[in-house]
């Protein structure tokens, strides 16, 4: 069985490469913006929707135009910018066809175009560019140069596409890689509900409880002096661009936690249990704003958005992420089931009610008097929900 993996990497470009990358990605944000406009003008003016084909076919044009600007990238790497502006028209048009708000493609500002994807090593880029150095691995990118790698683990399969990512003051080359191969765990013949939650991160149906560290909780202190310097800067002022850029630094710090912290967690449970069923949330409508609107105002809009900030800092949806493609790689099997009064359910008579839930931590049932951690409760329904999920489906 293989798979397909992308890995990502840390960049150490000399103060000239990364001017070389800066410009890279400011070149190719004009390109997208350009094109945007091209299409939009067309349309307007004649009525002629603009394709990628056609935009593709413009590219010779403007490298010969521009030879010190354009001209200097990647063929390849522009193409994959052009075909990036066209899955934002498809998005477009697929979300009007659903009848869901549409949202048009935007004009990139600075800051909101960070990453260049060229689509196949060897076309304008080279992974390992020079193994002649078996102590130090390089990536070459046309106009740019070699750029040391910082590679912290081996690459395994087919480097497909490689991109270089800008996040902050730090550049990142991400591999896409196909034909990876799978690396299935010994069977444990064990299986396990997850109830996700604030108080833990996790709670299992065996009684674990895995602790919820609150990245953002405890920089939230550096978080608002940074913000509250960044508030009193001049806008367009150099002074002003440093302090986004530390604010930058602090998100990017918790978003690395966060995510290492998933990856640990998932790594435990998927070594543990060969059968891991969770709840299949919907985390978008449950940390949607409760502020209403003049004439509707919302309720309790202060704690709710107390809750909302305490979900996102949980950070669920980058767990179940790290866990599903964890548990592909291992061979294990991940069941969602729909949450829905899992927490109110008796799982020893099958009595539901919201009076169960006696306290945010305490159940007992209304009518047998079973007690029991209100989240191992709640985890063990979601088990049994999980396993009769998985009977019917083999049944069927």
């Amino acid at each position: 069985m293989v798979v397909r993996r992308s890995y990502k990497f840390l960049l150490r470009p000399t103060s000239k490469q990364a001017v070389a990358l800066s410009a890279c990605v400011e070149d190719h944000r004009q390109l997208y913006n350009a094109a945007l406009e091209h299409r939009r003008t067309t349309y307007r003016k004649a009525g002629v929707s603009v394709r990628y084909g056609d935009q593709s076919g413009e590219l010779k044009h403007i490298r010969a135009d521009d030879p010190d600007g354009q001209g200097r990238w990647s063929f390849s790497s522009q193409q994959a910018t052009l075909r990036r502006l066209d899955k934002a028209f498809a998005a477009f048009f697929a979300r009007m066809k659903a009848g869901r708000t549409p949202g048009f493609p935007r004009f990139k500002g600075r800051g909101w175009f960070d990453t260049v994807e060229w689509p196949r090593d060897g076309d304008g880029c080279r992974w390992d560019s020079q193994p002649e150095h078996p102590s130090a691995t390089y990536v070459r990118l046309q106009g740019v140069g070699h750029v040391r790698v910082h590679r912290h683990r081996p690459v395994r399969g087919r480097v497909k596409t490689i991109s270089a990512k800008r996040e902050g003051a730090r550049w990142y080359v991400v591999l896409s890689c196909d034909d990876v191969p799978a690396e299935p765990l010994p069977v444990t013949g064990a299986v396990v509900g997850l109830d996700m939650g604030v108080a833990s991160l996790v709670t299992t149906s065996e009684g674990e409880h895995l602790a919820n560290p609150r990245h953002l909780k405890a920089s939230a202190e550096r978080l608002a002096g940074a913000q509250r310097d960044l508030a009193r800067k001049k806008r367009g002022s150099r002074r002003r661009r440093k302090a986004v850029a530390r604010v930058a630094a602090l998100h990017a710090r918790v978003r690395r936690q966060r995510l290492d912290g998933a990856h640990k967690a998932a790594l435990r449970l998927v070594c543990g249990y060969d059968v891991i069923v969770h709840e299949d949330l919907r985390i978008a409508n449950m940390t949607r704003s409760a502020s209403g609107t003049i004439e509707a105002p919302g309720r309790n809009v202060a704690q709710k958005s107390g809750l909302n900030r305490s979900i996102l800092d949980a950070g669920w949806g980058v767990f179940l992420r790290v866990l599903a493609h964890k548990a592909e790689s291992a061979g294990r099997e991940l069941i969602a089931v729909n949450p829905a009064c899992t927490s109110r359910t008796c799982p020893r008579c099958g009595y539901c009610a919201k009076e169960n839930r006696v306290t945010q931590a305490a159940f007992r049932c209304q009518a047998c008097g079973h007690t029991a951690h209100a989240d191992i409760n709640a985890a063990v329904n979601i088990l049994r929900a999980g396993l009769a999920l998985r009977d019917a489906a083999k049944a069927a």
